[in-house]
């Protein structure tokens, strides 16, 4: 008995994308000059508009229009034929400071006493809400296949895309790639691949499917995962030619299951784009990633979800869940009170150990946030996993 989970990606040129992009490069600009700075930050882009609202504290100027168009540019919308240009668009922005009264309790914690010497106890925060991390074996990265393969799709488009001058690809693009597990829960083959991308008004679809199988899908699926029975449906609609803004509005945080798991764990529903590390929808999200990797790494479980929620203004955590769905080498009340023991998930702990008040974000806002290889993020590190093996061998 077999089944088949699906996951998509899309590259740095869908709507959604590129608001995630633009919230990011403001975060990042206020970072880069204010490490303080407070920032949620919106992005909605359509036909020939870029709308940037939020609430912004901080100390330090931003030319957030400037910062707009150098971002739509890097993108590769820079010309009106391919549905969107950087130089002519509007920029329309809305900024407030960040309400007094959340700032209130991110600023002094609850549990934090004058005389207190605990530093990490100083934030309360940004929000309440669940956050979920999650790892398994089924990658290098340790990270669920079916995002995986998407995310290379997505990343191979792009990079066909800028790397050759007379592709045919634009910038718009997704991909969605279908695995087939035994019943054991173990990786078989792959069964279908969706790849829609934009493409030049003058490139037919007969000359589009074989080029974008032999210099996309080929170039980045596993060869063992491909066989006879493999599926690939390229452009499906049999058009790509209007995308971007103009083909569909984009909305930041709109897009926060291909930022994570692909579905293939749970999510607590907060985005991460444009928000600053006391936001813990971003920051508490990528410690519970980095507890999962290491419970795996440390070979504690072959795959783990790690669930934390939080009250706004106050810096602990009100629960911490381990989960190994049964592949845990000791039970999920031992794994949880390991974890609570070697990892400290409030938010000021978070922020100090992954250095989070640095200009790091914008990087992140396409091809996902966690399992990243191209880059070095802390979270991603396997770094407690003697730690985590010496908690449970003294909690036995």
């Amino acid at each position: 008995m077999t089944y088949l989970f699906t996951s998509e990606s899309v590259t740095e040129g869908h709507p959604d994308k590129m608001a995630d992009q633009i919230s990011d490069a403001v975060l990042d600009a206020i970072m880069a000059q204010d490490p303080m700075g407070r920032v949620a930050c919106e992005t909605f882009v359509t036909t020939g508009v870029v709308f940037v609202a939020g609430e912004i504290s901080t100390q330090c100027y931003v030319d957030i229009p400037k910062l707009v168009r150098q971002t739509v540019r890097s993108i590769g919308y820079d010309r009106a034929k391919y549905g969107f240009d950087c130089e002519t668009c509007a920029v329309l922005t809305s900024i407030d400071e960040q309400s007094g009264d959340i700032a209130m309790g991110v600023d002094n914690a609850m549990e934090h006493k004058s005389g207190d010497n605990e530093a990490f106890s100083l934030i309360g925060a940004g929000d309440q809400g669940m956050m979920f991390g999650f790892a398994c074996n089924e990658t290098p990265e340790l990270m669920p296949l079916p995002i995986s393969l998407a995310h290379s799709l997505t990343r191979r488009l792009a990079a066909v895309r800028r790397e050759e001058e007379d592709s045919p690809l634009l910038p718009d693009g997704k991909s969605q790639v279908t695995v087939e597990y035994s019943d054991d829960g173990k990786p078989l083959r792959i069964d279908t691949v969706v790849i829609s991308s934009q493409h030049r008004d003058d490139v037919t679809l007969d000359e589009l499917r074989p080029y974008i199988i032999e210099k996309v899908c080929k170039a980045v699926l596993p060869e063992h995962l491909i066989d006879g029975r493999t599926r690939y449906l390229i452009n499906p609609t049999g058009r790509f030619v209007i995308g971007g803004p103009m083909g569909d509005t984009g909305l930041t945080g709109r897009k926060i299951i291909v930022d994570t798991y692909g579905g293939y764990s749970r999510h607590g529903g907060g985005a991460f784009s444009g928000k600053d590390p006391t936001k813990v929808d971003r920051s508490a999200a990528y410690m519970a990633r980095y507890i999962a990797k290491n419970v795996v790494a440390a070979g504690l479980a072959d795959k783990c979800e790690v669930q934390l929620a939080y009250a706004i203004g106050v810096a602990e955590p009100v629960s911490l869940l381990v989960d190994a769905f049964g592949s845990g080498k000791v039970d999920n009340d031992l794994l949880s009170r390991a974890v609570a023991q070697v990892f400290d998930a409030r938010p000021a702990a978070i922020i100090d150990q992954f250095q989070l008040r640095r200009p790091i974000y914008r990087q992140l806002a396409a091809y996902g946030h966690m399992g990243r290889t191209d880059i070095d993020v802390p979270w991603e590190h396997t770094d407690k996993c003697e730690a985590l093996r010496a908690a449970v061998a003294a909690l036995k």
